[in-house]
């Protein structure tokens, strides 16, 4: 039998045992299809009398068959209306029996606006049973004693809603709760910053902080981790240049002029002393640095490893982060978003490209849409493609994945979202006893077609890796990339953005623009390419630090540095973005030759 879920957190309530955790964890995945069928079962009789589930006539079925003819398939517009309503003060259950008392705003960088989703406390548990089970198989492979993390996080401000509801990132929702002090404590990796380093506004002067309280403890350091690989990468340039001055700090015990909120000043006055030993050892190693190869090894000796979301869009960080990581480990974190949590990485020695997610089947209600591509009709039997009628196949249960399979995955949640399509592709890759093993592929649509092309941001990704040795080859660095599809002119085609580390010629870009077209592997593009349905693909360089323009531009809406995601796809509900890739580009490129080939896709 396994551990419900009462009985898991009441365990859970007496202590951390990480061999205990792990105990529970199996228990709970070897009967994962009663364990869903259970927690599907508490979320509709938590919420029967919520307005969404009563006008779908279930009359107090539970059963995963009554919910799924019942209860359609949604999307967050399904819900926006309704959510707008809790946020404004509805008196009555909408989504939830009991009262939504905050709301999570997402970060907005993958559809252009930020959304806003119900959070409860039920929410706040399970992220920290997902912390907890990750930590308890990570701690067998790489155990730590007492010690700290350089943990760089940041709470951004968090408002009132018209209904006097808490918003905030679900990020800033978690650091800010008890739960999550508890939870780290237990973990032994407490954040080495003081919490008025991390609930600031002004990200920059955080960030420095945090870098400075990482120096001063540098001996104490056991985790570098943040939310995202893009936050520690952007972390470790921003040190490339500051790096004197927080050394003059650490030799002077006085903090820089840059640092104004008088609350990071008072709390950093109670750790800040004069340490000119401590700051010549750092100003020492710094100087004999090769490129700064090995400079996280180097700063902290004893840190076990690297942690942070490290898959989907954030593997292209990766190159740059072991540079910087040396002989640590890189380990990739949890499954989840900002809708709620839906595996725990527990084969934590896999590296972050081969990283897989275990369902945590307590946590939640999921189904799986096949992508398998269905239809009335097949070209195989004369029929032109545009005419077939695609019907989309029924999701299936937790358990009944196939292994090779992708799926789009399907949340319902505690906070109130019923069958919600998380727009994520996943693979199954394997099971954990009976819960299955994802794999993170991309989010789904978010390239729109020109024609008959299905290119996706993993496809984006794989082809902007392989243009991308062509500039190594010149020792220059891809810092970041974005893309739009232009569909100004007949035909429409895609346009790259590159922002590169230093020059190069002509004839290298012009070989790089040519590679990225090449290397699309989608059949529909690469026909509609052949037949000039696609016009020619064109790659724009932009100015350098353009990329952090666009990462102020987010957190000046409200996105905190670790949930920023460098958007992969701009579209015109976008346009400021647009209007800052634009202002920005140096040079562009035209694909010169499609079907013939460059160094890197012979």
């Amino acid at each position: 039998m396994g551990v419900d879920q009462e009985t898991m957190l009441e365990k859970m309530e007496k202590g951390f045992d990480p061999e205990q955790v792990i105990e529970e964890f199996e228990a709970l995945t070897k009967d994962a299809k009663r364990v869903q069928v259970e927690t599907l079962k508490k979320i509709l009789k938590d919420n029967g009398e919520a307005e969404y589930l009563k006008k779908w006539c279930l009359d107090g079925k539970t059963d995963p068959e009554s919910y799924s003819s019942c209860v359609p398939l949604a999307t967050h517009k399904d819900f926006e209306p309704l959510i707008q309503q809790i946020a404004d003060g509805a008196p009555y259950p909408i989504l939830t029996g009991k009262p939504i008392t905050t709301i999570t705003l997402s970060s907005g960088t993958t559809e252009g606006k930020r959304k806003f989703v119900p959070f409860n406390d039920e929410l706040t548990e399970t992220t920290m049973q997902i912390y907890r089970t990750s930590f308890a198989y990570r701690n067998r492979e790489y155990p730590i004693g007492n010690g700290k993390a350089l943990s760089f996080i940041y709470g951004s401000k968090q408002f009132k809603t018209k209904g006097g509801l808490l918003a905030g990132t679900a990020t800033t929702n978690v650091y800010r709760s008890e739960q999550f002090k508890k939870t780290m404590k237990e973990m032994q990796t407490p954040c080495c910053s003081p919490d008025e380093v991390i609930f600031v506004p002004d990200f920059h002067q955080s960030l420095y902080c945090h870098l400075l309280c990482g120096i001063i403890f540098r001996d104490e350091i056991q985790v570098i981790s943040s939310t995202f690989a893009h936050s520690i990468v952007h972390s470790f340039r921003t040190f490339e240049s500051v790096w004197e001055e927080l050394c003059f700090d650490i030799k002077t015990g006085t903090l820089s002029t840059r640092i104004t909120v008088p609350t990071i000043r008072t709390a950093m006055a109670r750790i800040l002393r004069p340490n000119p030993e401590l700051a010549d050892k750092i100003h020492e190693k710094c100087l004999s640095l090769s490129n700064w190869y090995g400079l996280i090894e180097e700063l902290f000796p004893n840190a076990k490893y690297i942690y942070g979301i490290m898959t989907g869009s954030m593997e292209p960080y990766l190159k740059k982060l072991r540079h910087y990581a040396g002989g640590i480990p890189l380990l990739s974190a949890d499954y989840g978003s900002s809708e709620g949590w839906i595996g725990a990485n527990v084969n934590p020695t896999r590296p972050p490209e081969m990283a897989t997610f275990a369902v945590l089947p307590h946590i939640g209600y999921f189904e799986f849409i096949p992508l398998r591509d269905t239809g009335a009709g097949s070209p195989d039997h004369g029929e032109p493609e545009s005419q077939l009628i695609r019907v989309e196949p029924r999701p299936v249960g937790l358990t009944d994945v196939e292994v090779g399979e992708e799926y789009e995955v399907v949340v319902t949640n505690f906070a109130g979202l019923y069958r919600y399509r998380l727009g994520d592709v996943v693979k199954v890759v394997g099971f954990h006893n009976s819960t299955p093993e994802l794999q993170f592929i991309c989010r789904r649509n978010i390239m729109p077609p020109i024609n008959i092309d299905k290119n996706t941001e993993k496809d984006l990704q794989l082809s902007v890796e392989a243009a991308s040795k062509l500039l190594a080859a010149e020792k220059l660095e891809l810092v970041d990339f974005t893309s739009q599809v232009d569909l100004s002119s007949d035909p429409g085609h895609y346009v790259i953005f590159w922002e590169v580390s230093g020059n190069a010629t002509d004839e290298v870009f012009q070989e790089c623009c040519n590679c990225v077209d090449l290397t699309f592997i989608d059949a529909g593009y690469v026909s509609s390419r052949k037949v000039q349905a696609i016009g020619p693909l064109e790659l724009r360089i932009l100015k350098r630090g353009t990329f952090q323009k666009i990462l102020d531009h987010y957190v000046g809406l409200g996105c905190t540095l670790n949930q920023f995601k460098t958007p992969r796809c701009v579209g015109l509900v976008n346009r400021p973005v647009l209007q800052i890739l634009y202002d920005n580009v140096v040079k562009s490129y035209v694909s010169s030759a499609f079907g013939k080939g460059c160094r890197v896709c012979e």
